[in-house]
């Protein structure tokens, strides 16, 4: 049946009436997120409000690396009857996570949909902050978020360099690495950083600990200007002269210095605690990789060169020898230890059990401290850095399961952070005898 002309007029305008609300309505969500500028180890606090009461709302997050490739992690809320979503109180009922998780926005960050595989979020430029948008929209939505208009968004910037640390490029002396400095005149206690198996120099951690009060000098020494030079690898001695250029530098406490070794930086942290003139450890972190592997786990990857892959497995067998035969009665520093017991490429729970035996049968055994971890991987890195469960390994292009499940490994990161930084902070700044200390991830 055909409406006449005023009805049809009625229908029309009560239509984009309601519509002209809805949107009003809409247009008055708002999205705050405080602090919108902090460092990565910091929490924030995201809050919706003005959004219709008991309305199913996803917020959302977004960031685009610097090598191009897009992150992104959501959740799902219900705003209570006054239109209000606090993300650090209320429940996710799905997405990438779920729970009452303030961070989770962040730790759960994946590569978007239809990224290639094996990618693993790293900072490289430490000069400038890692930007995410967090967004908010209607419903519960699961994808196709770049087709979609936000309800509200807001610009998140979060630093591994607080205001005032100094970077400074190393080269002096064949060295490449670069130090970090707090702010003010110091002298500070300081770190040496030493990363694993994939080479280059890797600077985020060692300005997050500068923005903590400790000087870092993080080190390449798998791929150093030298070593391109030469073709040679270098040797401890390569270490000492960085130990002792943190020693002679004006703002550095000689007295008190650490070493910091993750996977394979283990097996030099190791050796220059137990043997080194130079390095007279006695109060250093150091993060150490486990005492034996099993290259069985090996046969979890897949492999573009099958020759690449056993001469990296021999590689790696050869640190862990070392290790195994470095002496650990002979160490005469704190050592705090961090195991991820779901670690698919290192064996971290049995060689950290294997160096707690040695280092009671040598009487020295109070000086270990070890920090367990069921249910985390073997990249354990600081606080609320998304978990790579498998990566692309940049050294011989194979694909590496580094295990760990996603929560747990993000509570790891999380709790071993904070001890961390008490134990640098009791045994650098409180300890009543100088030295230095080592800290390993296993």
């Amino acid at each position: 049946m055909w409406l006449r002309p005023g009805k049809t007029h009625t229908c029309i305008r009560i239509c984009m009436l309601a519509r002209f609300r809805m949107d009003e309505r809409h247009r008055c969500v708002q999205l705050s997120v405080n602090p919108s500028r902090g460092l990565m180890d910091e929490k924030f606090v995201i809050l919706v409000q003005n959004a219709p009461p008991d309305s199913e709302l996803t917020v959302y997050a977004l960031h685009q690396c610097e090598d191009g490739h897009g992150w992104d992690a959501f959740a799902h809320y219900i705003s209570d009857a006054t239109g209000r979503v606090n993300v650090s109180e209320d429940c996710s009922l799905g997405g990438t996570y779920s729970g009452i998780e303030p961070m989770g926005l962040l730790w759960s960050l994946r590569p978007v949909p239809g990224s290639q595989p094996g990618l693993r979020l790293r900072k490289k430029n430490v000069q400038e902050p890692m930007l995410v948008t967090v967004s908010v929209y209607e419903g519960h939505r699961k994808e196709g978020f770049a087709e979609l208009v936000p309800l509200a968004s807001a610009l998140v910037e979060r630093w591994y360099m607080s205001p005032g640390v100094r970077r400074i490029p190393v080269t002096k002396n064949g060295l490449t690495a670069t130090l970090f400095l707090p702010p003010g005149p110091g002298p500070f206690p300081a770190i040496m950083d030493l990363w694993g198996g994939g080479g280059q120099l890797v600077e985020y951690r060692a300005a997050l600990l500068a923005s903590h009060g400790i000087a870092a000098l993080t080190i390449d020494y798998l791929t150093p200007m030298i070593t391109k030079e030469t073709g040679e690898m270098v040797n401890l001695q390569y270490f000492e002269t960085a130990y002792e250029s943190l020693q002679e530098h004006p703002q550095i406490l000689g007295s008190r210095i650490a070493m910091l070794g993750f996977s394979l930086g283990t097996t030099v942290t190791l050796r220059m605690a137990a043997y080194s003139e130079v390095m007279k450890v006695t109060s250093e972190e150091i993060y150490c990789p486990l005492r034996t592997h099993s290259l069985s786990r090996w046969n979890n990857i897949s492999f573009r060169d099958k020759g690449k892959v056993e001469q990296l497995s021999q590689d790696i067998t050869n640190s862990l020898e070392i290790i195994n035969k470095t002496p650990v009665g002979r160490l005469q520093c704190p050592l705090l230890l961090i195991v991820g017991g779901d670690d698919m490429s290192w064996a971290a729970q049995e060689a950290a059990n294997d160096m707690k035996e040695m280092m009671e049968r040598a009487g020295n055994s109070h000086l270990l401290t070890i920090l367990s971890y069921p249910e985390a991987g073997h990249l354990i890195e600081p606080p609320y850095t998304p978990h790579t469960r498998a990566i692309l390994f940049p050294l011989c292009e194979v694909m590496v399961l580094w295990g760990g499940e996603t929560l747990a490994h993000s509570r790891a990161q999380e709790d071993s952070w904070k001890k961390m930084l008490l134990f640098l902070r009791v045994n650098l700044f409180g300890g009543t005898r100088p030295g230095g200390m080592t800290i390993s991830y296993l």
